[in-house]
């Protein structure tokens, strides 16, 4: 019997975290359509954006409700994976302006480093508010993580569709998800990596570096230096890891 009542709680104990969750999404899809919807307006998008847009929020959100644990600390997504869900809502367009067809043009490549740079700038913000209010959790760190992935991975596609750089620069964003497709191959590799000043930097200079390459006024064989430089100190720091992961 006390099996069956620690069942029926934990079930609801998922239920009430999803609905939680699910009032935080419902909440961010409007602010969500209005950064697709600026900009769609401002760079004279085809109607296909905002569709691509809308899919791309849905997408997120069943990520989200998929995986959203039910002992979340405080109501719904708690104040941390809140921030972490606004850098997603400015992130939006930039996914989808990576997957639209078309040239960005100038106007197009100032407004992705402008929603791209709020984003990187704002990372980390949600890892102070997740510390300050004791609402640290392994969820929490990987939505932050992944978001962080993508948006390197969709300003890796649209430094190359730009023309300045060849597709090698795909590589920047597709080295995460090779690491992450690697450990279902080598199980070594999908262990818990500890803490890394040397990671979140790297990180860091991915995104910098894609923005510079990005800028309309910078030089093509200075986008293909800082890129090319980028992907070398990416290459580093996967080798570490990997060589960690092995070796313990």
């Amino acid at each position: 019997m006390a099996i069956v009542d620690q069942q029926r709680s934990g079930r609801a104990r998922g239920a009430a975290g999803g609905r939680g969750a699910l009032r935080d999404l419902r909440f961010a899809l409007a602010p969500a359509l209005g950064a697709v919807g600026a900009s769609w307006w401002l760079l004279g998008l085809p109607a296909s954006y905002p569709l691509i847009g809308i899919v791309g929020y849905g997408f997120l959100a069943a990520l989200i409700l998929r995986t959203v644990p039910a002992d979340l600390p405080g109501s719904g997504l708690g104040p941390a994976n809140r921030v972490t869900l606004g850098r997603a809502v400015v992130a939006i367009p930039v996914f989808a302006l990576s997957v639209q067809p078309g040239a960005l043009g100038v106007t197009g490549q100032w407004w992705v480093i402008a929603l791209a740079t709020v984003v990187l700038a704002l990372d980390g913000l949600d890892g102070r508010v997740a510390r300050r209010t004791g609402s640290q959790t392994p969820f929490g760190a990987r939505f932050d993580m992944e978001l962080d992935a993508a948006l390197i991975m969709a300003l890796s596609v649209l430094v190359w569709r730009s023309g300045r750089v060849g597709p090698w620069v795909l590589l920047i964003g597709l080295m995460r998800y090779a690491f992450v497709a690697a450990s279902w191959v080598w199980p070594a590799l999908g262990a818990e990596l500890p803490p890394s000043l040397r990671r979140k930097v790297v990180c860091v200079i991915q995104g910098v570096v894609l923005l510079v390459a990005l800028g309309p006024i910078i030089p093509g064989w200075m986008a293909v230096a800082v890129t090319a430089a980028g992907l070398a100190a990416l290459g580093y720091s996967f080798a570490v890891d990997v060589r960690w992961a092995l070796r313990n």
